[in-house]
């Protein structure tokens, strides 16, 4: 669970954590499992980061930190080249190393692994390929963001530039959800984000999966 967000003095604005997906690769189109493996974004992903830099440039971020994977930093590119922030990278953001499943396809995956695929599936704990845990990205990724969401100044906004997987699992620890949930949250489209809000009780999910502006949520319990 975060700490950071116990800390707030409640009458001050919210900070906002907007966890943004890269860009679409070739391998997300042979929907290969990537992994650790460093992959360059296609055309159509480079397109699809210029648009999405667009948007969340208008939010005025106010820091931004990404994976040093080059699908990641070619997306995070786009978005510093708009505001003139500069990016920090962290391979700690990288997304989950899979071991022997990195580079297969899903269905050779499930021809190959399959009580593993299945049991990752369910939800359960599983080294894919024998690769890591979802908690141990968790406890890689999610403390690097606590840290840089504590950087900035109450009522600003964290872009934060990474993975697919690594962005659900980091969304679940700070959510403080169980582990066995964390696959509940739907997978993120290509160049698709997801924001997060401080409250007095922790993080809470404002946008899931989004590739638009957030609106205000009007008649909700905040």
């Amino acid at each position: 669970m975060s700490t950071l967000s116990s800390s707030r003095n409640e009458s001050g604005p919210p900070r906002r954590i907007v966890l943004w997906r890269h860009g679409q690769t070739a391998w997300n189109l042979e929907r290969r499992f990537q992994g650790t493996t460093d992959i360059d974004l296609t055309d159509v992903g480079v397109a699809q980061a210029k648009r999405a830099a667009r948007l969340l440039a208008s939010l005025k971020p106010d820091a931004i930190i990404s994976s040093d994977l080059r699908r990641t930093v070619a997306t995070a590119a786009e978005l510093a080249a708009l505001t003139g922030l500069e990016v920090t990278y962290d391979e700690a953001l990288r997304e989950s190393y899979a071991g022997a499943w990195q580079g297969l396809t899903h269905e050779e995956i499930r021809a190959r692994f399959g009580e593993q695929y299945d049991a990752w599936k369910r939800g359960e704990p599983v080294r894919r390929g024998g690769g890591e845990l979802e908690s141990e990205v968790a406890d890689r990724a999610a403390p690097v963001v606590e840290r840089a969401a504590e950087k900035i100044p109450e009522g600003g906004l964290l872009v934060v530039v990474s993975h697919g997987g690594t962005i659900r699992t980091t969304i679940g620890r700070l959510l403080g959800l169980p582990q066995g949930s964390w696959e509940a949250l739907g997978g993120l489209a290509n160049c698709s984000w997801s924001v997060l809000g401080q409250s007095v009780r922790g993080w809470r999910l404002l946008e899931h999966n989004a590739g638009s502006l957030p609106e205000p949520v009007l008649g909700d319990d905040v």
